[in-house]
């Protein structure tokens, strides 16, 4: 057991160049033959401890898992199971989450779930609770997931840093999202999170993405670490930190400027990848940097224009859209796209995201009309009423707005506008934005001095996390909605379903008639563009 645990020792801190050629060395020694016979002969004379760890051994060197020796090995475990300690059986369940499932590793996994269920409720040791999470898998009954978490808390006083980054991992490996867990770990990472490796702040935010848990402190915490420490990160690391916040919806607004200075500096570093996972970070997030953000997206133009000659369709497309959603237009890309839309080379009839593919380029063909210098408002839009029936979640914006404005027929719901945009709710108000119009009077008598206001109810998931900033596409379709001549009031819909009756309200009043509804919409880029 010595022999071959120190063999395992040395053989795994190798690279995986070294290994290949060392397993070679290790099959073909005679020496090895015989310690594999040995084994094999003294399997069941063995003490509980030498034969988990054998196992180890042999089944992490290669030894193929259809042979005597592993198969035999795997079936003594089984006869040995009730003898093993708590050190043990976190040892096999690491070893068994490495093999194939065939009817030995299947039986003794069965059996090492009862004695785990069996045995947890005496097991103090947090590291070997985690490492039993991260070996029994997501099929794990339920019932189980929540005795292995009641083991956790029992001990969670005694978490330690590098307990808490295995704890994610170990949730993860279960596909169980314990909020005490994952609060209390959060909170030690927040802690102690100058000691992180930069892997290890990947893999909390993609497990936070895994189990859905939003945790704005965690977050902030990691980003204000790594904006602190951005001159000792690799541009390629920071791309990778930025992209891992974009899949959670959450804006790192000061890194993302710090990373655009660094870009419009040193763009060499942008490859088709980056360049690809740049675009896609800003523009979901629907970040336009404070500073030199005219230059920023000029570089980041001059960058896809490099790689035109190597693009493919759909990169192309995906580049022009998130360039389109920031309210930039690529012209000389924008050019290419549209020769091969025009010979029908762009979306084929049986691309797989063809559907996708199709609303991207309608997005481009809307930015390319609504955001041109040369659009003006037009002087009558044509709209309709897509039904008389309220969805069940604007049922509550509905009878707010019956009870502050008096009548249905002061405001239009469920409006459908040209280039497929849709709003809530429509209201029209007199040119000093004190008085509310009925709907038919308006249409009746066609003013251009009429007040237009849209009110759009979006899920939380359309706003950066934790906060009223709009994302990309809910930021463009506003951006919109102001060139069709709309004052736009954007509304999270999960919060405004949480007031009274009374307070949904007074916060529509003070929406409808607050000054700031009618201000101008913020500056984007596209402004000089």
């Amino acid at each position: 057991t010595n022999c071959l645990t120190t063999a395992w020792r040395l053989f795994k801190n190798l690279s995986e160049e070294q290994q290949r050629y060392e397993k070679q060395l290790i099959f073909e020694h005679p020496a090895f033959v015989k310690l594999c016979q040995q084994l094999l002969r003294d399997a069941r004379r063995m003490r509980r401890g030498d034969l988990v760890f054998s196992l180890h051994a042999v089944v992490n060197l290669g030894v193929p898992q259809n042979t005597l020796l592993v198969q035999t090995l795997v079936r003594v475990c089984q006869e040995k199971l009730n003898q093993l300690d708590n050190r043990c059986i976190s040892v096999l369940a690491t070893t068994l989450a490495g093999m194939d499932k065939d009817k030995n590793v299947s039986a003794l996994q069965a059996g090492l779930r009862l004695l785990v269920e069996q045995r947890i409720s005496s097991i103090r040791d947090i590291f070997i609770v985690q490492n039993l999470m991260k070996c029994m898998g997501k099929d794990v009954p339920v019932f189980l997931k929540k005795k292995l978490e009641m083991a956790v808390l029992r001990e969670i006083d005694d978490l330690t840093f590098p307990n808490a980054l295995r704890m994610f991992l170990a949730l993860v490996a279960m596909n169980y999202c314990s909020l005490p867990i994952l609060n209390a770990c959060s909170k030690k990472i927040q802690e102690n999170v100058h000691d992180a490796p930069f892997r290890q702040l990947i893999l909390i935010l993609e497990a936070c993405h895994t189990l859905q848990y939003r945790n704005l402190q965690l977050f902030s915490a990691l980003a204000d670490y790594v904006n602190s420490t951005a001159c000792l990160w690799d541009k390629r690391q920071i791309i990778l930190f930025l992209s891992a916040c974009e899949i959670l919806g959450f804006q790192p607004s000061e890194l993302m400027d710090i990373f655009a200075e660094k870009v419009t500096e040193d763009p060499e570093f942008l490859n088709l990848k980056n360049l690809l996972i740049v675009l896609r970070v800003y523009s979901r997030l629907n970040h336009v940097p404070r500073v030199q953000k005219h230059l920023f997206f000029e570089t980041l133009h001059s960058c896809l224009n490099k790689c035109l000659p190597q693009i493919s369709n759909t990169e192309l497309l995906k580049a022009v859209y998130s360039l389109g959603i920031l309210g930039y237009l690529p012209h000389r890309a924008l050019d290419e796209l549209l020769q091969k839309d025009s010979k029908d080379e762009l979306i084929l009839p049986d691309d797989v995201n063809k559907e996708q593919n199709e609303m991207m380029l309608r997005c481009v063909k809307t930015c390319m009309e609504l955001d041109s210098p040369f659009f003006t408002k037009p002087a009558f839009l044509l709209t309709e009423n897509l039904s008389s029936l309220v969805s069940l979640n604007l049922r509550k914006a509905q009878e707010a707005l019956i009870e502050l404005l008096g009548d249905e027929n002061m405001f239009r719901q469920s409006v459908q506008l040209p280039y497929k945009y849709h709003i809530d709710f429509e209201i029209r108000m007199d040119s000093d934005r004190k008085k509310v119009l009925p709907i038919a009077a308006t249409d009746d008598h066609p003013d251009s001095s009429v007040q237009r206001l849209a009110l759009l109810f979006s899920p939380m998931s359309a706003f950066c996390l934790g906060t009223a900033h709009p994302q990309g596409k809910l930021a463009m379709k506003k951006r919109h909605l102001n060139k069709l001549g709309y004052h736009v009031i954007l509304i999270q819909n999960k919060k405004f379903q949480e007031m009274t009756n009374e307070d949904a309200v007074e916060f529509l009043k003070g929406k409808i008639y607050s000054e700031d509804t009618f201000s101008f919409p913020e500056a984007t880029v596209q402004d000089n563009n």
